[in-house]
């Protein structure tokens, strides 16, 4: 094995950077829908949910964390059809709003019109 085999690096070559941290604005992500393609209902906790008109997209947003989920803050369904199964992500409650619009916005794109 030589010396020089493995990882190293010097403090001036790691680059610290700034990350984004806390929840941010939610409106970044509520901001995407529109009325015309999907419901927004605040319910009793003032939590938010938006589905599409064809209930196949779902968006919770749960500001104190979804009950019965440890510190979910953020919900996405898609669901899936006969032979395909559809998919969920996840988002603590201090995930950026800039990071879960992304997400939404990645997900809106790849949705079309039948």
């Amino acid at each position: 094995m030589s010396p020089s085999s493995g990882f190293s690096t010097t403090v001036g070559a790691l680059r610290l950077r700034e990350w984004q941290l806390g929840p941010g604005q939610p409106t970044l992500v509520m901001n995407q829908f529109s009325a015309q393609d999907f419901n927004l209902v605040v319910d009793d906790r003032a939590d938010v949910h938006v589905n599409s008109k064809d209930g196949r997209f779902y968006l919770g947003w749960f500001p104190l964390g979804r009950p019965g989920a440890e510190g979910e803050g953020w919900k996405i369904a898609v669901t899936g059809k006969a032979k395909v199964r559809g998919y969920e992500i996840s988002f603590d409650t201090e995930t950026p709003a800039d990071v879960v619009a992304a997400t939404v916005a990645r997900v809106l794109e790849t949705s079309r019109l039948v």
